[in-house]
């Protein structure tokens, strides 16, 4: 429990939760915080996410994930009390800070993480070149190397030289079913 006088004014802190948490951990502190009528001392509850590209049994899906497992972030105002609604949180294991007391989040870390956040569209990387040797890693070329011919980054999509029976033969693949040799 934090014994010196903090700063009284409004912040953005990291708390640690048990990884997987991360939403129930918010939705409790949420709660508690009207249960407990501390909605002029804690005001925002995030647990930051991002939407990513993955393949999932040979079809392109966007998914959530967490940016940070095992953490979320609050914005409040640190007194004795608004400290104990958090720490008391189920599945909180504590402030990210210096012994027990929080340190703030710089407001610019904040914003960039908001900024990432908020990105509607996930973007392709595309982290390969014609000319580049790759490994099919999915689908039903899997295991089999090739060279990068063409790459159509509004897609997502790569056309591989793949050798089959003595000649190079076209194959277009995601950007998410190779690797770079």
């Amino acid at each position: 429990m934090p014994k010196q006088r903090l700063p009284q004014q409004k912040n953005w802190y990291v708390i640690h939760t048990y990884s997987g948490y991360e939403d129930a951990v918010a939705k409790n502190l949420k709660q508690r915080v009207e249960s407990l009528g501390m909605e002029d001392k804690i005001f925002n509850v995030l647990v930051p996410k991002e939407k990513k590209i993955k393949i999932k049994s040979g079809k392109r899906k966007t998914v959530e994930e967490k940016i940070y497992p095992g953490y979320v972030l609050v914005e409040m105002i640190v007194t004795d009390d608004s400290w104990y609604v958090v720490r008391n949180t189920p599945n909180v294991t504590g402030f990210v800070g210096v012994g027990t007391t929080p340190v703030p989040v710089s407001p610019k870390e904040v914003e960039t993480l908001q900024a990432r956040m908020g990105v509607e569209t996930p973007q392709y990387k595309i982290e390969v070149k014609p000319g580049d040797s790759v490994k099919i890693i999915d689908g039903p070329f899997k295991d089999f190397d090739g060279k990068v011919s063409e790459i159509d980054e509004a897609r997502g999509k790569i056309k591989v030289l793949v050798n089959m029976f003595g000649r190079d033969t076209p194959v277009e693949l995601d950007s998410l079913q190779i690797k770079k040799l």
